[in-house]
C-alpha cells in the first residue's frame, strides 16, 4: 500500500511539474504560429503593394506615351507649327520629359521604401510603414494625374490651334 501511495504522489509531483512547461511551450508555439501568420499577412501587403505600383506605372507610360504621341503628330503634320505654337511645343516637350523623370524619380523611391519594409522586423512598425507607402501613393498617383491632365490640356489647345491655322 505504501509503494501505491509513493507511486501515486510520484505521479501527482510529475504532473505538477510538467503541466506548466507543457502549458508554456503551448503558449510558445501558439506565438510562434501568431508571427508567422503575421509575417505573411504582411508579406501579402507588400505584394499587393508591388502589384499596384506597376499597374501604376504601366498606366502612367500608357499615358505619358499617348500625349508624346499626339505631340509628335503636331509636330510632324503639314503646316509647321507658327512661331507662336513653337515656344508651346517646346514647353509641352520639356513638360512630358519632366514628367517622365518624376516618375522614374517616384518608382526608385518606392522601390527603396518597400525595400527598407520588407527589411522592418517589427511588425507594427512595418504595418505603419505600409500605411505610409500607401498614402504617399496616392498622393502621387493623384499629383501625377493632375500633371498629364494639364499636359493633355495643353497639347488640346494646341492640336486645336494647328487645326485652326490649317483652315485658314
Amino acid at each position: 500500500m505504501k509503494s501505491a501511495i509513493i507511486t501515486l504522489a510520484c505521479y501527482f509531483v510529475i504532473a505538477l511539474i510538467l503541466t506548466p512547461a507543457l502549458t508554456w511551450a503551448a503558449a510558445d508555439q501558439l506565438e510562434e504560429i501568431l508571427r508567422e501568420q503575421t509575417k505573411a499577412r504582411l508579406e501579402d501587403k507588400i505584394k499587393t503593394l508591388q502589384r499596384q505600383e506597376q499597374l501604376e506605372n504601366l498606366k502612367r507610360d500608357q499615358e505619358t506615351s499617348q500625349s508624346q504621341r499626339q505631340l509628335d503628330q503636331i509636330k510632324q503634320q503639314k503646316s509647321e507649327p507658327s512661331q507662336a505654337q513653337k515656344p508651346q511645343v517646346n514647353q509641352n516637350q520639356q513638360q512630358l520629359d519632366q514628367l517622365r523623370n518624376d516618375q522614374q524619380l517616384e518608382r526608385l523611391q518606392t522601390d527603396q521604401q518597400i525595400n527598407r519594409i520588407q527589411r522592418e522586423t517589427d511588425p507594427s512598425r512595418q504595418q505603419q510603414q505600409i500605411n505610409d507607402l500607401q498614402r504617399q501613393q496616392q498622393l502621387n498617383s493623384l499629383q501625377d494625374q493632375i500633371r498629364r491632365n494639364q499636359t493633355q490640356q495643353d497639347l488640346d489647345r494646341l492640336r486645336h490651334q494647328q487645326q485652326n491655322l490649317l483652315a485658314r
